[in-house]
Parts: structure tokens; C-alpha cells; sequence
């Protein structure tokens, strides 16, 4: 495989610009660093803020520790200062007190187009998201969401209702817009159909977005990349569908190329745009 091009043209025009506030994954297939990819496949120039370290791989996560909250409120305005953003995208924000500082952050600093990603469990099973956090994730930072995206039990856990089937997902959507988000996209990768289908709902009207469903069990990191691909296109100066309809296809197709990599659940291809295979 080769690359072919490089996603930035050397311009006097800057690229567009995302930030993701989230935690670091060390095997590369989730978190800030799936985050970052995506960026730079859709042809964003990607900044990070760190907020928890992890030590993890394909097969699960064996370490946390979450950064101090001067340090994540430093990053931010450091990045904000200098390159600003066009988007933002938030993920992995473990505790009451980050969650407080990011939201609080981003109302000060008048941020945009922010897509959350309510990251409350890894792919493996570790919970990333402290149990006393979540009412703070549904008050602080969901009324300040330009959209939310949940998965299935994210969103049984943000609103206390059982998910199985598209009608239980609607009404998890209702609930979820209700709490202030701007608009949700219930994710259906967890529910048993041959096609995953995800439900937009921005408080009128409700749209669903189709894939076909691919077996594997190299997924990691697929909720991470998908927000961060709907950051990306907003960056870009897409309106919302738009950015999802792109989200799906690239987050599709990453999945379908996956990366066979480690002895648990592998990572997407992020750069199958740019590869000869």
C-alpha cells in the first residue's frame, strides 16, 4: 500500500480547524488519536486537549489517569489563542469536575458547532465515565451540544429507558433533545437488524441514516470516529445532515477496510481514502 496524496495543500488559505477534548488512547485506535485521524482524512487540521491518560490495547483497558483540570483548561486556551476552532469535538470526559470545566470553557469562550460523544464505557467493557458524572454530562454539557451521539446503552443511560428496537430509539431521541441538546443521533450499531441504522432527531423532524451491517470484530474506536468525522465536516462548513450522511459513509467503509491489528478488537482503517490496495 502506498499513499497517495497528502489530505493539506500547502496555501496561504489555512485548512479548517477541529479540536477534540478527550482522553488518549495508547494503542491508537480510539480516543485523541482516532480523533486526530479523521481530522486529517477529511482534511481538518486537527488540535487536541487531553484529559485522562490511558494505558489500553485491542483487548482492554488496564490504566486511567485523568488529567488535572488547570492543565485541560490550559490546553484549551492555549489552542483557542493561537489556532483556534472551527468545530469541537468532546469524548472521554471522566469526572464531575471536568465535565464542569469543559462546559463552562466552552460557554466562556463562545465555541461552536460542539458534537459530544457521552464516551461511558470502553469497547472492552471498562467504564470511563464515573457513575456520579452522568447527571452533570445531562445538565452542563448536553444544552450546549450542536448534536449528540449516543449508542445504545449511552442512551439508555442518559434517559433510563430500555432500547430494542427504532421506536424505543425515537423515544430515546425525544428525551435526549428534551434535556437541551440541539439534536441527537441515536447510534444502532447494538440493535440485531442487517442494516445499522442511526436516528437523527434535531426536536422537529426525525431522519435515518442506513449502512449496511458488516461483521468483525475489529470495531475500536468507531464511536470516537464517527463524532469526530461529523466535527470534521461541520469544520468544513457542511450543515449537520450533510456532515452525518459523510460520517456514515467514511465511518462504513473504515470498518469494512478494517485493520487487523492486536489480539482483541482492532481498529478502522482511517486512511483507506488514500491507500492503492
Amino acid at each position: 500500500m502506498t499513499l497517495k496524496t497528502s489530505p493539506f495543500k500547502s496555501s496561504s488559505v489555512p485548512p479548517p480547524t477541529a479540536m477534540s477534548i478527550a482522553g488518549s488512547d495508547s494503542s491508537g485506535g480510539a480516543g485523541i488519536q482516532a480523533d486526530l485521524k479523521t481530522f486529517a482524512a477529511f482534511g481538518v487540521y486537527g488540535t487536541s486537549v487531553i484529559t485522562a491518560i490511558t494505558a489500553q490495547n485491542t483487548q482492554g483497558v488496564t490504566g486511567m489517569l485523568e488529567i488535572p483540570k488547570d492543565l485541560v483548561r490550559a490546553q484549551i486556551d492555549a489552542v483557542i489563542s493561537d489556532i483556534g476552532a472551527n468545530a469541537v469535538k468532546t469524548g472521554m470526559l471522566p469526572s464531575v469536575e471536568l465535565i464542569t470545566l469543559v462546559a463552562d470553557t466552552i460557554k466562556s469562550l463562545d465555541l461552536q458547532n460542539i458534537v459530544v460523544d457521552p464516551v461511558m464505557v470502553a469497547k472492552g467493557g471498562d467504564r470511563l465515565l464515573k457513575e456520579d458524572a452522568i447527571e452533570t454530562l445531562r445538565t452542563k454539557l448536553l444544552p450546549l451540544a450542536t448534536i449528540i451521539t449516543p449508542n445504545i446503552p449511552e442512551a439508555e443511560t442518559l434517559t433510563g429507558i430500555e432500547i430494542s428496537n427504532l421506536e424505543d430509539s425515537s423515544n430515546a431521541a425525544k428525551m435526549i433533545v428534551n434535556m437541551g441538546a440541539a439534536s441527537v443521533i441515536v447510534k444502532g450499531g447494538h440493535l440485531v437488524d442487517n442494516e445499522a441504522i442511526d436516528l437523527f432527531y434535531d426536536g422537529k423532524n426525525f431522519r435515518k441514516f442506513r449502512s449496511p451491517r458488516i461483521e468483525t470484530k475489529n470495531t475500536h474506536g468507531t464511536g470516537c470516529t464517527f463524532s469526530s468525522a461529523i466535527a470534521a465536516g461541520l469544520a468544513g462548513g457542511l450543515k449537520l445532515t450533510d456532515a452525518i450522511g459523510g460520517a456514515k459513509e467514511y465511518v462504513t467503509e473504515a470498518i469494512r477496510t478494517n485493520l487487523n491489528i492486536g489480539h482483541g478488537h482492532g481498529p478502522l482503517n482511517h486512511f483507506y481514502r488514500l491507500q492503492d490496495t
